[in-house]
């Protein structure tokens, strides 16, 4: 009798532990994520995991959406002569941690998620990354 009590609280133990971690994990993206009208689509595409349905796909998206941003920000500052909103220090930060970054500002600033994608990134990016006056 004590060992059917011992195997109850066990399985009981591991249920909740397991519902409260799954909890804590963000949905998987979903294909209106993939339009990235917002912030928040892509801090969701960004924080996706390997395992997600779409989750290598979404974090490929997240990585190549902020690159191209970046990239054509820099390019145009340079060709029209303004200054530019971000500086990376040299060596540069590595794209995952950049993105983890991003996620855990993004959700810091929940009244930023429905910003366009472009705007709430160079908030974060500027912030984390400002340039010298």
């Amino acid at each position: 009798m004590k060992h059917r009590t011992k195997v109850a609280l066990a399985v009981a133990l591991t249920a909740t532990v397991i519902t409260a971690a799954n909890a804590q994990m963000a949905p998987a993206p979903t294909e209106t994520n993939f339009q990235v009208r917002t912030t928040g689509d892509l801090v969701r595409l960004c924080e996706a995991t390997p395992n997600d349905p779409t989750g290598i796909a979404a974090l490929h998206f997240c990585h190549g959406f902020a690159i191209g941003a970046y990239q054509y920000h820099q390019v145009v500052t340079a060709a029209e002569g303004k200054r530019q909103l971000v500086c990376a220090p040299t060596p540069p930060p590595s794209r995952n941690d950049t993105v983890s970054a991003f996620v855990t500002w993004a959700k810091q600033n929940p009244k930023l998620m429905d910003t366009p994608p472009v705007d709430g990134l160079f908030r974060f990016l500027s912030q984390r990354y400002p340039c010298r006056t």
